[in-house]
């Protein structure tokens, strides 16, 4: 007989009885080669035949078996071909189809391309649907049995169902294509969803406890499959975590005026990395607050802990509630925070005999007043409080002295109240703005006010007024002598005020954003060109030290021969620019013996005597110049600056006279710090009691620099954290060193620990010494320490484990941070440190000039076909550059060096995945070949559900296949993990290298 198609090359195998091999032999006769048996849908022929009649086939089944077991057939056609059957009231028919399934439903595989895969996890898709249904199904005919008194069929086929669906929902590898087929399909897994809920309220009445708990598994297994990548054991067993409590110190010694968001997102990166309990978490973040209250200098340094610990770590918890799920949960993790602080009992006194006071109390206060702490929590922790509190404490409390902490909680309405003061207008009230200003100058009201102001994010507010009250008063017409001593005196306060600022916050807490038409404020311009800062050199011969020339004589004129300063109609922002080159003048008077010592001393009390404002442009400039000095012609200069730094005992002086000289004397002592340590010199600025530079000049005399960073960091391992003075030593040999001086020498102490928790603690405390500039310390390490230790196989021994595995998961969490992090919102405690020439990164890339356009293919190319991604904007690289921009940038124009340095971590990772793939490819292996896999591993482990800031995303696509080669990787989750499933090919790679398994 001629077979015409497939339909009857069927119906002669069942009249003739033939056996399954013999079907098989005759199929291939009949149909040549050509097109497969998927092509002729041979499965779904099979099927319809097989079903017409109230029971199944056996005959046309065990033909079905056979293709199957002979792989005629794909799993995804078969799977495909029992999805389309939906009578379920034909009992055997549905039996019949669900032992099909039980053959193959574990055990399914593809070694095709990559379309075929996706059609495997899309076939398998429409399979759990049908299974769902069909149980549904089973379970509302066992529902209608029992209320007609038959159950047992209805029974019986609903065990089956939920036996096939548990069979396949337990693979990992299903769940993971089913994790691709929900990407690729998401109307049909909302399907799913809406059947999963009907099937849950069927089986709600269901009174078999064992079908019961079965079906609620396999629910529970479905639900799991979109999160699948997420789930994550915290770390329980530990109880301190040296990484927060670092972190916390170092925002709060040294960026008390960033931005909350940031530090809330590092902090919340932080905890995914290191999977930490949320109360651990909150009580790590309390720890380091009282450490750092117990610990900080007397002085400014101790009111800016104070408003930290007070007014902004409890601004940042309640930023830190909308990451968790459930307020209420966040708000009783909090209460269980509090729980384990309270047993820390000799910590809190120490804090409470610092601070004079309760400072739990204060801290509980503001945390119930932020909604953090519900009443009932907050009156049961307060209770422990005060009965585990140190009674002595109570008793030794100096009722004289008004604790820190309640000055801080007091003085912030008072910022927003200034605040408000300062917009009204100056002209109507000076005397009583003058009043509020004194008020602000007396003990350490200003200090106070303005470390509230920094906590809670008015800080730059706050300068802004006090530079527009300084623009205001640069200039007075037809005023009496009064109104001439008012505003000199609101000139001068601002100023000394606008100066504290900058030397206490940074100055970039005062620069605008003013665009290119507006004129810029005097103060902003006389701070960039005219004031000395930390590792900022001045030319003292530069234009802006040079005014009109008849300005400056009528101003030496001024100062030599008038008994004290004018003040009616004086211009006093031209004055402040014209002393220096008046200075300039007195000074080369001096020195030629036209002046006497006499003079001289009359001149500076001249200057200091009215404004101190004057003193304080003088000092700045005598610095700069100082500086280009031999040894031999330094002491006029150095001597005028003595003269200037000393207060001036007259009777004769304006308001607030000596409250305005304790503010100069700081900024002096500021200014002249760095010269006065180059010259060798002393000089003696007037004592408030309290050490205004608590943290200048902290490393030993005479010490190699290496040394002292290879001995801080051992003092800092042995300790277990990080403490404020090694925060800024630590930044002081970063600065002086450079970035890859400090990288390299502390990655080196790091491979040289041979136990492994001394390498996990040595991470921890790593990660958080490189915040103090994470984009640059990144570029380094994975720019070029890693690609130098991967590639000199003399190094390769110090890779072996456990230096290595920390080494990788140190370089996983440095690439992760440095990408996420906020682009352009780079930390005050960044922004002071002057950023490396782009240039000076270029050599740590091997990209050359030919390179782009093979790193773009290798970032972009598909297994089966090279070319299938012509298009550069087919992969996005989801940041602010698509794949194709950020590897065609010649990073070597001058137009380009506005990029930010986080630009370039994506370029860098992307080069340590290139050479990583081509580690993988190669035929040696070693400690190298298992740094790899620890680093895939470690990025894997820190994946976040959706993530959008994996570096994950910038590996090439054809390491996948690599990666599986490996045996610890070859796992589905490591393949779902380790490609962007955003991307329609990075599914596709998923569900080939997954299939393939």
């Amino acid at each position: 007989m001629k077979v015409v198609n497939l339909k009857q090359a069927i119906l002669q195998a069942w009249k003739e009885r033939w056996s399954d091999y013999q079907w098989a032999i005759n199929m291939k006769k009949f149909f040549p080669r050509g097109a497969t048996w998927d092509i002729l849908n041979l499965a779904e022929a099979l099927l319809e035949q097989a079903m017409i009649g109230p029971s199944p086939n056996p005959l046309i089944l065990s033909y079905l078996k056979y293709a199957i077991s002979s792989q005629m057939v794909s799993y995804s056609s078969v799977l495909t071909a029992i999805s389309k059957f939906d009578d379920f009231s034909r009992d055997l028919c549905v039996q019949a189809l669900l032992d099909i399934m039980d053959m193959f439903c574990d055990r399914l595989s593809c070694h095709g391309k990559a379309e075929e895969c996706i059609g495997l996890c899309r076939a398998l898709l429409s399979a759990l649907h049908w299974l769902l249904r069909c149980t549904a199904a089973s379970a509302e005919r066992l529902q209608e049995g029992l209320e007609a008194g038959t159950p047992a069929t209805g029974e019986k086929q609903l065990a089956l169902c939920l036996q096939c669906l548990e069979k396949t929902l337990s693979s990992t590898k299903n769940r993971a294509l089913l994790h691709i087929a929900k990407l690729e399909e998401a109307s049909s897994w909302t399907a799913i969803e809406h059947c999963l809920l009907k099937l849950g309220e069927i089986l709600a009445n269901l009174s078999n406890p064992q079908l019961r708990s079965q079906a609620e598994q396999c629910g529970t297994l479905i639900r799991s499959i979109p999160t699948m990548l997420s789930v994550h054991s915290e770390q329980l067993h530990r109880t301190g975590f040296p990484t927060i409590h670092a972190l916390i110190l170092l925002e709060g010694t040294m960026n008390l005026t960033g931005e909350m968001q940031p530090l809330v997102e590092q902090l919340m990166m932080v905890k995914r990395m290191q999977h930490i309990p949320t109360p651990l978490f909150v009580l790590e973040i309390w720890k380091a607050c009282f450490v750092g209250l117990i610990e900080s200098p007397e002085g400014t340094q101790e009111l800016k802990w104070t408003a930290f610990t007070y007014l902004k770590i409890p601004q940042v918890l309640v930023k830190l509630k909308k990451y968790f799920h459930g307020e209420k949960d966040f708000t009783e993790d909090v209460n269980s925070a509090f729980e384990f602080l309270l047993k820390l009992t000799p910590l809190l006194d120490k804090a409470d005999q610092r601070c004079n006071c309760d400072c739990t109390n204060f801290l509980l206060q503001e945390c119930n007043k932020q909604g953090l702490l519900s009443e009932a929590n907050f009156a049961s922790l307060v209770g422990k409080r005060t009965t585990d509190r140190d009674p002595q404490l109570k008793s030794s409390e100096n009722a004289n002295i008004q604790p820190n902490p309640g000055l801080i909680l007091r003085a912030e309405p008072t910022v927003t109240n200034i605040l408000k003061t300062m917009d009204a207008d100056h002209s109507k009230s000076p005397e009583g703005l003058l009043g509020v200003l004194g008020h602000m100058l007396s003990g350490k009201s200003l200090d106070l006010l303005l470390a509230a102001a920094a906590a809670t994010g008015k800080l730059k507010s706050f300068a802004r007024k006090f530079i527009n009250l300084n623009e205001f008063t640069t200039h007075g017409s037809g005023e009496s002598t009064k109104t001439a001593s008012v505003r000199a005196l609101l000139f001068d306060i601002s100023f000394l005020m606008l100066c504290h600022v900058a030397q206490t916050y940074g100055s970039e807490v005062i620069l605008s954003e003013t665009s290119s038409g507006e004129e810029v404020p005097f103060f902003e311009t006389w701070m960039q060109t005219c004031m000395p800062e930390e590792g900022k050199i001045l030319n003292p011969d530069h234009p802006c030290f040079r005014p009109d020339s008849t300005k400056v004589e009528s101003l030496v004129a001024l100062l030599n021969n008038s008994s004290e300063m004018k003040l009616v109609q004086m211009k006093w922002h031209e004055a402040c620019l014209s002393i220096s080159a008046a200075i300039l003048e007195i000074l080369n008077a001096w020195e030629n013996g036209v002046l006497a010592f006499e003079s001289i001393q009359k001149i500076t009390d001249n200057i200091k005597g009215k404004v101190c404002s004057l003193a304080v442009c003088a000092v700045a400039w005598l610095v700069a110049h100082v500086r280009m000095l031999g040894l031999d012609e330094r002491e006029k200069s150095l001597q005028m600056i003595r003269q200037l730094a000393g207060p001036l005992y007259s009777e004769n002086t304006l308001q607030f006279y000596n409250e305005r000289v304790v503010i100069m004397n700081s900024i002096l002592e500021h200014m002249c710090a760095d010269v006065l340590q180059q010259t060798a010199t002393q000089i003696k600025f007037p004592s408030t009691g309290v050490d205004t530079m608590p943290y200048w000049n902290l490393l030993p005399p005479k010490r190699p620099i290496k040394e002292v960073l290879t001995d801080i960091f051992a003092k800092v391992l042995e300790r277990g954290w990080v403490d404020s003075r090694s925060i800024h030593i630590l930044d002081t040999l970063l600065h002086m060193g450079g970035v890859y001086w400090f990288c390299n020498n502390l990655i080196k102490e790091l491979l040289k620990e041979t136990r492994k928790e001394h390498t996990l603690r040595a991470v921890q405390l790593l990660y958080s010494i490189f915040c103090l500039d994470m984009q640059q310390v990144t570029l380094v390490l994975l720019g070029h320490i890693l690609p130098g230790l991967l590639t000199d196989s003399s190094k390769w021994h110090s890779l072996m484990d456990p230096p290595g595995t920390a080494l990788a998961k140190l370089a996983v969490w440095c690439a992760l941070s440095s990408y996420s992090s906020h682009k352009g919102q780079a930390s005050s405690r960044q922004k002071k440190r002057h950023r490396e020439d782009i240039e000076d990164y270029i050599s740590l890339f091997p990209v050359e000039d030919m390179q782009p356009s093979k790193l773009m293919r290798l970032l972009s190319s598909n297994e089966d076909d090279a070319n299938i991604l012509s298009s550069p904007t087919d992969r996005s690289m989801n940041s602010s550059l698509s794949a194709s921009q950020l590897h065609t940038v010649n990073m070597r124009d001058p137009l380009n060096r506005v990029l930010e340095l986080c630009c370039l971590v994506p370029l860098c990772a992307a080069n340590l995945f290139l050479l990583i793939s081509s580690i993988l490819g190669s035929r040696t292996a070693g400690p190298h070949t298992q740094f790899v896999q620890w680093f895939m591993e470690e990025c894997v482990d820190c994946l976040e559900q959706d993530s959008r800031g994996s570096i994950l995303q910038f590996m090439p696509f054809t390491t996948v296949s690599e990666l599986v080669k490996v045996s610890a990787m070859s796992s589905p989750k490591v393949v779902l993990a380790i490609t962007d499933l955003r991307l329609p090919l990075g599914r596709q790679v998923a569900a080939k290298a997954i299939a393939a398994l």
